[in-house]
């Protein structure tokens, strides 16, 4: 825990150094745009991982780029028009986060460079014409989620075997990524013998109704989409899941540091630091339809035996062996 509060003390810093660059320093110094769908504070680890990759690049913020910061906190209807805001501003290059912000920016500009961190195939959304050679004006990094959905069940159906109902949470303000999600984890239900039920929440009491409905399903377990809006209202997610004895699985460590029981997915900090590097490369003069989308291949497992403990469930001891890290 004081690794985490070092970091939120030194995004602080990142934050008041971005605000007083962009309105103490010359005209000249560049401006990166940072959009993202959920909040500030929910993606601490992931801002400054984007920040190191742009200090790879040569560029620190504060000193030689400002960077502004726009968050949607959960409220997707707001990245359009903080995406237009962006471009009024004339920023140099936009970073956008998760599928939901690189649409919005992607709609918002043609000519501004763009850099994606997101988990869907840019290629199959159309984003970009193919992953070596992305054309137009954006680019960037893409990790495995998808793909990974079914291992996520599979291992969270190893921790708590005797569940053979499961649920699936997903937030319908992100309809592309939940249509996709929903599909995946379905046919990977099916293949494991599980019944799936699948429930939707977009608000705080619409998760709050979904907790509360899980019993009367007779779910054993719980599976929350990767979403920035789950992300943001990790704390609720994870004490709700205490309060109501559930097991989650969630796609990275921060939920589990929360109180998740377990997170299985792609490692987010190394396609945030990917992402950085490429901006400052955009800024340097390179253009992004040279720069090829990279592929994060790099996967993560994370068990909270604490939470474990407090559901009463024995994690076996070969998945413990499996686990990049036990929270204890």
């Amino acid at each position: 825990m004081l690794t985490r509060r070092i970091f939120a003390g030194s995004l602080g810093g990142t934050v008041a150094l971005a605000v007083v660059g962009a309105n103490a320093q010359p005209p000249a110094m560049p401006v990166v745009g940072h959009l993202n769908p959920g909040s500030l504070k929910g993606h601490a680890v992931r801002i400054l991982a984007f920040c190191r990759g742009l200090a790879e690049a040569g560029f620190v913020d504060g000193k030689t780029v400002a960077i502004a910061f726009r968050h949607a906190d959960g409220h997707y209807d707001r990245l359009p028009a903080l995406a237009a805001d962006l471009v009024h501003r004339q920023v140099t290059v936009i970073a956008a986060s998760g599928t939901t912000g690189m649409l919005a920016a992607k709609l918002a500009t043609t000519t501004i460079p763009i850099v994606f961190s997101a988990s869907i195939d840019p290629v199959a959304l159309g984003v970009v014409a193919s992953l070596d050679h992305p054309g137009g004006n954006i680019t960037g990094t893409t990790r495995m989620n998808l793909e990974v959905g079914a291992k996520r069940l599979s291992l969270l159906h190893q921790i708590v075997p005797t569940a053979t109902s499961v649920a699936l949470l997903i937030n319908p303000a992100n309809a592309i990524n939940s249509e996709l999600v929903t599909a995946n984890i379905e046919s990977a239900a099916h293949t494991l013998g599980l019944h799936l039920h699948v429930l939707r929440a977009s608000t705080e009491a619409e998760i709050e109704a979904a907790f509360a409905g899980l019993a009367q399903l007779g779910t054993g377990a719980l599976m929350i989409s990767s979403d920035a809006f789950f992300t943001t209202h990790g704390a609720q997610l994870c004490a709700l899941a205490l309060r109501y004895k559930i097991p989650t699985a969630h796609q990275n460590r921060d939920l589990v540091l929360a109180g998740g029981l377990m997170s299985y997915g792609g490692h987010l900090d190394d396609g945030f630091r990917i992402a950085g590097t490429y901006a400052g490369r955009i800024l340097k003069g390179a253009k992004p339809s040279d720069l090829p989308v990279q592929q994060s291949t790099r996967l993560e497992f994370f068990i909270n035996l604490k939470t474990a403990k407090e559901l009463g469930i024995i994690v076996p001891p070969t998945l413990l062996a499996l686990a990049d890290e036990v929270i204890e």
